[in-house]
């Protein structure tokens, strides 16, 4: 904490107003990211995607905010964080109504990219905001606190938002929610959100910015398609030519004086056990959300709003969790409390391993509350050892770092668990007497689709249809859950050693 900070006074009522409509586009945005499970039965049905375009329609908004995350930072920090905002809010609402009357797969899926390239200019443009608004520590620690909270909070509210939508309008109706939010963000910001920007920023490194994108785009294609498609050299040359590009983005990055990344915050070892972790678990709860949402409603036939309460509870646990992390870290041991809190996530992942028949709505509700529940603490933690682990003058570059680890693992949970959903669910779906070959492969895509195919047979191949599509799609669950439980409880060794040995900072 620098001198200035010390005799700067404290926050008043304006600036917590300010934090008010700071975190309306966290909340939206945290909404976007689980709502939009809620619609793919029925956008699924409307459109009928592929299992690819399914999943690039899921995922892409993520990869898009993830890529471009330093970059708009970066930019914020020249043309004014708050004009960034203010812009970024403006183009999002107008991609969320092309994302709405979408009329085919391919639209939707270049409207999700677009609200991604605008959603990355709000998340750090708010953070970097907070920072600058909230001078005394133990306020600028509630502020964040808070802001934190409303990406749990706004995953609670996207099953009931989303729910309640889609039982009175059409699935684009989710996408209309950010209409008035962002209307209301350009109404209040510019009165309340004072403007900030870095004085000496250095050079814009536009070829820097390109690389970050093209690389995790690249990632996530050649993943996506062997994941779904199996060996290919197409996928897998996709694959290494990311890889190849991020190494150069790296290695440009330690010649630059001034880098779009820092690479120098992940020479400490909390913070960069914090930022993988913080990854993992969101890896975990997103990719959770995509396949359980699915599973409520196309397995145990529940409509959207009865699915979205089945998973309130752990989601709202979430937030309980987030906000009792504070006190908890005072009294107990932190690599400690990280390693139970993510054993905890693992244990609700096992769990729904046993879904299945005989296991309803009720254990993926108690499977989500530990998963849930695990990960609201893991993530004010993590966030808290990350903003705390670097010098007050790099916060803003420590916030980039964070909300891409964000992004990235959710991006990575629907992406990697999604494909493995698909792959195993289509691997498990065989022939069945009186449907043809044709209709098979399109009820191999996705369980929606074999839904829809089972209900235009007849009395005796529709249902033997619809109970094969189930069995393997149950199977898919199981097979992911005990994907997403390995990955979980490897984040939980690494945060206890890693921590253990780490200085204190």
């Amino acid at each position: 904490m620098t001198t200035m900070e010390q005799t700067r006074a404290p926050a008043g009522p304006r600036e917590w107003a300010a934090l008010v409509v700071l975190i309306l586009p966290v909340l939206l945005i945290s909404i976007d990211m689980t709502v939009l499970s809620f619609a793919v039965p029925h956008l699924s049905e409307d459109l009928a995607p592929s299992g690819t375009e399914l999943l690039w329609i899921v995922d892409v908004y993520g990869f898009m905010i993830a890529g471009l995350l330093v970059t708009m930072g970066t930019l914020g920090d020249r043309i004014g964080r708050r004009k960034l905002l203010l812009t970024g809010a403006t183009a999002f609402g107008a991609a969320s109504a092309l994302a709405a009357y979408a009329s085919d797969p391919a639209t939707l899926i270049v409207a999700r990219a677009l609200l991604g390239v605008a959603g990355a200019t709000l998340m750090p443009s708010t953070l970097s905001l907070i920072r600058n608004i909230f001078h005394d520590v133990r306020q600028r620690t509630l502020a964040i606190a808070i802001w934190a909270t409303m990406f749990s909070a706004g995953a609670a509210l996207g099953p009931i938002v989303g729910g309640w939508l889609l039982e009175h309008f059409w699935w684009g109706s989710v996408f209309l929610v950010a209409l008035p939010v962002m209307a209301l963000l350009l109404i209040l910001g510019p009165f309340l959100v004072p403007e900030s920007r870095n004085p000496h920023p250095g050079r814009y490194d536009l070829a820097s910015a390109a690389m970050s994108l093209a690389a995790m785009l690249l990632i996530v294609y050649g993943l996506k398609g062997l994941a779904v498609h199996g060996l290919s050299w197409t996928y897998s040359l996709a694959l290494l030519a990311g890889i190849g590009v991020g190494v150069a983005f790296v290695r440009r990055q330690r010649q630059l004086e001034s880098p779009l990344l820092d690479l120098a915050l992940f020479a400490r070892p909390a913070f960069s056990a914090s930022v993988v972790t913080n990854l993992m678990t969101t890896f975990a709860m997103i990719g959770a959300l995509f396949f359980m949402t699915q599973y409520l409603q196309l397995v145990l036939d529940l409509s959207p709003l009865r699915a979205g309460l089945v998973l309130v509870p752990g989601l709202a646990l979430a937030i309980l969790t987030g906000l009792a992390a504070v006190p908890l870290t005072r009294r107990l041991s932190t690599p400690w409390l990280l390693f139970v809190s993510l054993s905890t996530v693992a244990a609700g992942y096992l769990l729904m391993t046993r879904a299945g028949a005989d296991a309803g709505a009720v254990l993926i509700a108690v499977a989500f509350v530990l998963v849930g529940g695990g990960v609201g603490l893991v993530q004010t933690i993590t966030n808290n050892i990350i903003m705390s682990s670097v010098d007050p003058n790099r916060a803003g570059a420590a916030a980039a770092v964070s909300e891409t680890a964000y992004e990235v693992g959710g991006g990575m949970g629907t992406a990697v668990l999604g494909s493995v959903l698909t792959a195993v669910y289509a691997a498990g779906l065989g022939p069945v007497n009186g449907v043809d070959a044709d209709a098979m492969d399109r009820a191999r895509d996705t369980l929606g689709g074999a839904v829809d195919i089972a209900a235009t047979l007849d009395q005796s191949s529709g249902p033997a249809l619809l109970a094969a599509a189930e069995s393997a799609f149950t199977t898919a669950v199981h097979v992911t859950s005990i994907i997403g439980a390995v990955v979980v409880a490897a984040a939980a060794v690494q945060a206890l050693v890693v921590l253990r040995r780490a200085p204190s900072e």
